[in-house]
């Protein structure tokens, strides 16, 4: 049977669909069979009647239970069976109770529905689905007749006619008896047998006496003039019914014609999947044959690797076999020559027994000398037999089937908070579908792994601060996976990252500090400032640090940063300073400000040892020449190398990082310096946090700081 009506639109829509081929549309997404007088939700899903009941019912039973003796666990009363939907329908009727809960989730979208006060009575019955049903029921009874409900057995007739008024079947007898010429029931709108009746006109929920007339486009539902007058869709706009039914009816017959026309070219793409399945299997084919030779070679040449070997063992054996039949028969040989020997000394007979004695002592001599010179033909040890095979079952175990495995590029990849690990493939590598990167801690060795990745980069969220990584990646091929990267490792900061960029507002030098345009990098040059302080500084004056801080301030917590100091800077200072010291800085003349009574700046003035004795608003080591300066260390300041407290100041004097990471904690009143390549701390101390602490750089002569990206991307 076939969807009934007219083509659409003026020969829009021509390709009817079998009824049977929709049954998909018609299951109510929670009872799972046909829908029974669906009611249409806000979000435009259809649900059955009594599973709108069911779903408000279990949710008034929550709402109950959380707030009553009956949700202590062990209460007498959590063993009462909850009131019944009837009984529950009859209290919310007569107004002894209102449901403390109105929202229902729909089970098609997730959407939390407010059904509102009045509860199920707001929603519209999806008429249009009920008799889409009815139909699908009828085609699906095919032969199945429609009875006569007047009509009694054993009597009983097949109806002929539906009387959508009485909302009965009648045969043909029964219809004219009950609908008389010249009665009002004459008059009755009757079409042909179905068990789908319903109402003529859809009447307003909100207004049960008024007719919808109108279609409001906010809401996009049925109202009717009552509800624009004064009703919750007074301020909306509504448009006409018949301009509403006009406008989405074509809307529907464009779209239902726009998937009919798309018909040839799903078929074309059908057809090129059965081609493609086809040269698949036969790709597949050759494929396995190959694969079957290779191996059966492989499988070859180690059965023949293994019969020379064991020919090699079983020639060994059967050496000693030999060389212990051939002592063997010497022995008996020897034996003889004993018995007979003994024979001969009988002889009392001197000239005879010269005669034959001289004989008879050459062949013992020679006796004798085998027997002192014993050696065995061959070693009973077989070592040289013990093979070594991890190499080449390494080679087997990485005969690789899709593609070689992608290499983690270290240099590119960075671990914060999260960690952006990147990777690349080699030259000759085959076209990848997708990877996979896993990552897992040191101290836990349970792989976690991300979604599928399509591109050479990914991140990776929520990482434990102070905690060492290992992550590894393969791509897929064809659904063949690649063997994994090696293994590299990560270690994340010992505090949350601490975003900020170089300020261009407070204290900044324009005439010898140069910022990029995103102000994370900072460059001093030795400009024409510096030449005409020439003289000044033959005379004995000192050119002073220019200081550059970060555009944010630090007042609680612990943070972390990282940035990268040129190798060819000449004197670059970084560390954390107070708002108090910031000022005294800027204040000062650059051109008398010297280093050498700069508290920390890293040369052996002699005044940085007593200022370390006590915390000061500040904290900076000395970088340059490739170089980082350890400060003297002091009851106030701990290096993690034991040999740099001493005082050797070459043992204070360490290659310069590629990256340097600094954590400030503001309550502990500490600044750490680390390696931030390898997580190493450095050096740290106690400072003063009485105030706001600032990320603080100095730079002198020629120099450049780069700030790390701390969410970069590859």
């Amino acid at each position: 049977m076939s969807y009934g009506g007219d083509a659409v639109g003026n020969g829009v829509l021509r390709c009817q669909v079998p009824i049977k081929n929709i049954e998909r549309e018609l299951i109510c997404p929670i009872c799972k069979e046909l829908f029974t007088h669906p009611l249409i939700l806000p979000c435009q899903h259809s649900v059955c009647h009594k599973c709108v009941k069911e779903l408000l019912m279990l949710n008034y039973d929550d709402s109950f239970d959380a707030g009553s003796e009956s949700s202590v666990p062990g209460s007498p009363r959590s063993r009462v069976p909850s009131p019944s939907m009837e009984r529950l329908d009859r209290l919310v009727r007569s107004g002894s109770v209102t449901p403390r809960v109105t929202a229902i989730p729909c089970p098609g979208c997730q959407h939390d529905i407010d059904l509102g006060e009045r509860g199920i009575s707001m929603l519209f019955r999806n008429f249009t689905l009920e008799s889409i049903v009815e139909r699908y029921r009828q085609a699906a009874r095919a032969a199945v007749a429609i009875m006569c409900n007047v009509c009694k057995p054993p009597n009983q007739q097949e109806a002929t006619k539906s009387c959508m008024d009485c909302k009965a079947s009648y045969c043909n007898e029964c219809f004219k008896l009950h609908h008389p010429w010249g009665t009002p029931k004459a008059q009755h709108e009757y079409v042909g047998p179905t068990t789908n009746f319903r109402p003529k006109v859809l009447m307003c929920p909100e207004h049960e006496m008024e007719k919808v007339n109108m279609y409001c486009e906010v809401c996009r539902r049925p109202v009717c003039h009552l509800c624009k007058l004064g009703g919750s869709h007074a301020n909306h706009k509504v448009t006409s019914m018949s301009s509403a039914y006009k406008i989405l009816k074509e809307k529907l017959a464009k779209s239902i014609h726009y998937l009919i026309s798309k018909e040839d070219q799903v078929r074309t793409q059908i057809t090129e999947l059965d081609r493609l399945i086809s040269q698949t299997e036969e790709n597949g084919q050759l494929a396995e044959r190959e694969a079957n030779e290779h191996f059966e070679r492989l499988f070859e040449t180690l059965q023949e690797r293994k019969s020379e070997m064991l020919r090699s063992i079983e020639q060994r054996f059967n050496t000693f076999r030999n060389h212990r039949f051939l002592f063997y028969q010497g022995m008996l040989e020897n034996s003889g020559l004993v018995g007979y020997a003994q024979e001969v000394l009988k002889e009392t007979d001197q000239s005879c027994f010269v005669q034959t004695a001289k004989q008879l002592h050459v062949r013992i001599q020679k006796a004798t000398e085998s027997l002192k010179t014993f050696h065995p033909s061959a070693d009973p040890c077989f070592d040289e037999f013990v093979l070594d095979t991890s190499k080449e079952e390494t080679l087997l175990k990485e005969i690789c089937f899709g593609g070689d495995p992608p290499l983690i590029d270290w240099s590119h990849s960075r671990v914060y908070n999260e960690a952006s690990i990147c990777w690349r493939l080699s030259e000759d590598h085959l076209p990848t579908d997708h990877h996979v990167l896993e990552y897992r801690k040191y101290d836990n060795g349970v792989w976690r792994a991300t979604d599928r990745v399509y591109g050479s980069s990914a991140l990776v969220h929520d990482l434990e601060p102070d905690s060492r990584y290992a992550f590894r990646v393969r791509s897929c091929r064809n659904s063949m996976f690649s063997p994994y990267s090696p293994e590299v490792s990560f270690h994340t900061p010992p505090a949350p990252v601490f975003n900020f960029l170089f300020s261009d507002k407070c204290g900044f030098s324009t005439e010898r500090l140069i910022l990029n345009n995103r102000r994370d990098a900072v460059e001093s040059m030795a400009g024409m400032a510096f030449l005409l302080s020439a003289e000044r500084v033959q005379s004995g004056s000192y050119i002073g640090l220019d200081y550059i801080i970060g555009d944010t301030g630090i007042s609680q917590g612990r943070h972390y940063w990282a940035f990268k100091v040129e190798p060819y800077s000449y004197m670059v200072k970084v560390g954390v300073a107070s708002d108090t010291k910031l000022a005294e800085w800027f204040h000062n003349p650059r051109d008398t400000s010297s280093p050498r009574y700069d508290h920390d700046s890293g040369h052996d003035s002699g005044s940085e040892d007593a200022c370390y004795e006590l915390s000061q608003p500040f904290t900076l080591i000395t970088l340059g020449m490739g170089k980082l300066f350890i400060p003297k260390a002091s009851s106030s300041s701990s290096v993690s190398n034991a040999n740099l407290s001493s005082g050797d100041p070459g043992n204070r004097v360490l290659p310069m990082p590629q990256r340097l990471g600094v954590c400030l904690d503001y309550d502990a009143h500490r600044v750490y310096f680390y390696d931030a390549d390898t997580m190493r701390c450095l050096f740290e101390r106690q400072v003063d946090c009485s105030g706001t602490m600032f990320p603080a750089f100095g730079l002198m002569g020629s120099g450049k700081v780069q700030l790390e990206e701390m969410e970069g991307r590859c």
